[in-house]
């Protein structure tokens, strides 16, 4: 570990390093995972449940120590730039749902995979529309201003929500807006009945306010970085959210599938906490017991989440001779044997973790970090 790394970035390495392996776990897990390691059915909230929005906290709080960068550049040079990294993050991410661009049968029978039928949005694309959004958001506003939008577009939403549909799956107004704009075939579940996308076009809106918390939650802590009241106000800051979001529960039930405002306060609180509880440890209390770790996957989170879907992905699109999908045939052949409950899924999801981030150590020893 780079000791004169600063301890604030550090500290946000960890973050997202512990925010990238848990997610790893809980996407990679065997067929019958623990109860808290699968998305909550509908409304809700489960641990799993916050692993996808700290990302997206995290990505607001590196913007805040990319600000600095950006005013010594050009207006048109930063604008290029975020638009750039949205374009790539996008494409990659629906090129990923696309592998491996045909389709396979049990029977490896190959027959093509037009284009008419690929997922348009998904986990990378909401990050990049995310990212984009927000950054733009961040670079021509006040931290007061962006306070408001954030307010205004989980407002908004929740009015949006309330007028335009109900909170079901086949009723809410971010499905109906998603059939309409995408169609059925362009969507996370293409069925003509229950045609749905968690990663859809308007509830893209509050997921925006993941990123924006996450930037003013990294601002405030670069204000004064070793400050027990810094460090209060954080979790003040997240026990209001997480509050406001048990609150706003009440009439906008907490879901991660429509990313509702409730949920947002939720995870921004909880994240608020983590980050509060990370910061405590390595900052003040100069802890590094299994920073390193968490480190290696945070330093190079995007390749590392990219190694962790593109293997199963082409794993699971091929068969062995008894038509079992590669992916299923290796944990049958080893975690399997140890029967069919949650321990031997948490052994496979664990392996399959340290795996990836074997990759990432590789990379991480021989100093190389890739990034958009």
């Amino acid at each position: 570990m780079n000791q004169s790394t600063p301890a604030r970035f550090l500290a946000l390495d960890v973050f997202r390093g512990l925010t990238i392996c848990f997610m790893i776990i809980v996407n990679t897990g065997g067929p019958n995972p623990f109860q808290e390691l699968r998305h909550a059915q509908w409304n809700g909230f489960t641990l799993t449940d916050l692993v996808f929005p700290s990302f997206l906290f995290a990505v607001g709080n590196a913007i805040s120590f990319s600000t600095s960068k950006w005013e010594q550049q050009a207006r048109q040079t930063v604008i290029i730039k975020i638009l750039k990294r949205t374009l790539l993050l996008f494409l990659i991410g629906y090129l990923m749902y696309w592998l491996p661009f045909v389709k396979i049968d049990p029977q490896n029978h190959i027959t093509p995979f037009p284009i008419s039928q690929t997922r348009i949005f998904g986990v990378l694309q909401r990050i990049a529309l995310c990212y984009g959004i927000g950054a733009l958001i961040i670079y021509f506003s006040s931290r007061k201003t962006i306070l408001f939008m954030a307010a205004g577009l989980l407002l908004g939403y929740w009015l949006l929500s309330a007028f335009f549909g109900d909170y079901t799956l086949n009723g809410a107004a971010t499905t109906r807006l998603d059939i309409l704009t995408l169609t059925p075939s362009h969507l996370y579940k293409k069925g003509p009945e229950n045609a749905f996308d968690p990663e859809g076009l308007l509830s893209t809106l509050p997921a925006i306010v993941n990123v924006l918390i996450g930037y003013l939650a990294g601002a405030h802590i670069k204000k004064n970085p070793r400050s027990y009241e810094m460090l209060a106000l954080l979790a003040i800051a997240g026990f209001l959210l997480l509050s406001a979001g048990y609150l706003w529960n009440l009439v906008f039930p907490i879901n991660k599938k429509l990313w509702t405002s409730s949920f947002v306060c939720v995870t921004t609180g909880l994240d608020c906490l983590i980050l509060t509880v990370i910061l405590y440890f390595i900052d003040f209390k100069g802890k590094r017991l299994g920073v390193h770790f968490f480190e290696v996957f945070g330093k190079n989170a995007l390749f590392i989440y990219l190694f962790s879907e593109v293997i199963p992905i082409l794993l699971s699109s091929y068969y062995t001779a008894d038509r079992q999908s590669l992916f299923k045939a290796l944990y049958t052949a080893t975690w399997g044997q140890l029967g069919t409950g949650p321990v031997p899924s948490l052994l496979w999801s664990v392996s399959f973790m340290l795996c990836c981030w074997l990759a990432g150590y590789v990379l991480y020893k021989r100093k190389i970090f890739i990034r958009l």
